[in-house]
């Protein structure tokens, strides 16, 4: 399991939504959904497929503004703020499939993400990135080389070059080995323990989120059913229900 995170739970919350309702093709995907999360502190999300986990996603990042419901960075109420506002904010996302500009180097992608938004960046601050996520190739290699891991690394050298308050991730250990997961284990240790940066994370590797997350919160259908630290999650009849015999029922068709 986790180790205790840097904030106290007597903290305000760093970043949260409450009662965020989502229709989406006359379908409603969000049912009063709520989370909050606090500096240092790893939220994990699991359900099935289908539970609204990237739609909760698109709505936290700005993509998406939703029916009702309100989101909270810092205090101040952020709801309207569309993607490009939150990111200058300090809110970072990763998305399940790095895709990386094919056309462009890998110092080309450093200096176009230096270059979108002002402040800008020098170099130093690409390598500052570069070196938290042990990314190591050469500059002038095409991005469209890059195998998956160096793909999602760079990315996120990309997003932390910005010193973000807090990072959505969207299951970055799609398509990992082993060995690549224990290198992101180590990662979001670093940054929520060392850098004091919230996490919350979309992951199916449940061996994981045993490692990372402070608490995990449960959803089904658009709704959250569980949340709580993974032991008691583990041992929940609903979310087995929900979530483990689903799930398993998928891996196996």
């Amino acid at each position: 399991m986790a180790g205790a995170a840097s904030a106290r739970p007597g903290d305000a919350p760093l970043f949260s939504c409450e009662d965020i309702r989502l229709d989406l093709g006359g379908r409603s995907i969000l049912h009063g959904l709520s989370l909050e999360v606090r500096r240092g502190e790893v939220l994990g999300v699991i359900g099935p497929n289908g539970a609204g986990k990237t739609s909760l996603f698109e709505v936290l990042s700005g993509r998406i503004r939703p029916k009702s419901g309100k989101v909270t960075f810092k205090g101040e109420d952020i709801t309207g703020l569309p993607l490009h506002a939150r990111a200058r904010l300090g809110i970072g996302r990763t998305y399940q499939t790095p895709v990386v500009p094919d056309e462009l180097t890998v110092g080309q992608t450093f200096k176009a993400a230096r270059q979108a938004y002002r402040p800008y960046l020098t170099r130093l601050d690409a390598e500052y990135g570069a070196e938290l996520v042990h990314l190591h190739v050469d500059h002038d290699e095409p991005t469209a080389q890059l195998e998956t891991m160096n793909r999602r690394k760079l990315l996120l050298a990309c997003l932390l070059m910005r010193r973000p308050a807090i990072l959505l991730m969207d299951e970055p250990a799609a398509g990992l080995i082993n060995s690549e997961v224990d290198e992101i284990d180590h990662l979001i240790r670093m940054l929520s323990k060392e850098m004091n940066v919230a996490v919350v994370i979309v992951e199916h590797r449940i061996e994981l989120l045993e490692t990372i997350a402070d608490r995990v919160m449960v959803m089904d259908a658009g709704e959250t059913i569980a949340s709580g630290p993974l032991d008691a999650i583990l041992n929940n009849p609903k979310v087995h229900a929900a979530y483990f015999e689903t799930h398993m029922e998928g891996a196996e068709a």
